[in-house]
């Protein structure tokens, strides 16, 4: 009985292990980790650790802004929302196609889809409609660029390479353009 009961308990914790192994990563982690493989070891190591993370997270970030965006054109009852919404679409998209070539050219894995906390603001404004998500999306979108403008001042400033640098350099003045029409959005939908 003994017996029975440790091989019990040795595949229980087994299958316990494989569960927990098996998991859905996040994909910017996913992304991350084979950009890290890729250049582990070699002379470019930490500034292609940075790259990577500063591009997957940019990706992720965009691939949000767009889903969102055609959400705001569905499901808002503002025009400015609406109209904001569509602005996210074209230069989000313009923008995810620009990073997507850069990343091809540094040899740099995005994640293909967006990472688990800009996939539940996504799920979160999915079913709300009108007034409701005219707030909640407005909100989002303020504290959003807030946050990317900082993500890409940042690698404008401190990246090595000089084309990834140009790239967060050239994108931080239309994400300030979207934070300053996002509060003029956001204040009107109070």
């Amino acid at each position: 009985m003994k017996k029975f009961a440790s091989t019990g308990l040795m595949v229980a914790a087994m299958l316990f292990g494989t569960v927990a192994c098996n998991q859905k990563k996040d994909t910017v982690e996913e992304a991350q980790e084979t950009n890290e493989q890729k250049f582990d070891d070699t002379a470019a190591e930490d500034t292609k650790e940075d790259q990577s993370e500063f591009m997957t997270k940019a990706a992720s970030g965009g691939m949000m802004e767009v889903e969102l965006g055609n959400l705001a054109q569905q499901n808002a009852s503002s025009q400015d929302v609406k109209d904001f919404g569509k602005m996210m679409v074209t230069d989000h998209t313009k923008a995810n196609t620009e990073l997507k070539t850069l990343a091809q050219q540094k040899n740099i894995t995005l994640p293909d889809s967006m990472d688990q906390s800009m996939m539940d603001h996504v799920n979160n404004l999915r079913n709300k409609k009108g007034a409701e998500f005219d707030k909640d999306y407005m909100s989002l979108m303020v504290d959003d660029h807030e946050e990317d403008i900082d993500l890409f001042k940042n690698a404008a400033q401190n990246e090595q390479d000089p084309d990834v640098k140009a790239f967060a350099s050239k994108t931080v003045p239309v994400l300030q353009k979207h934070l300053d029409r996002a509060k003029i959005v956001n204040d009107k939908v109070k």
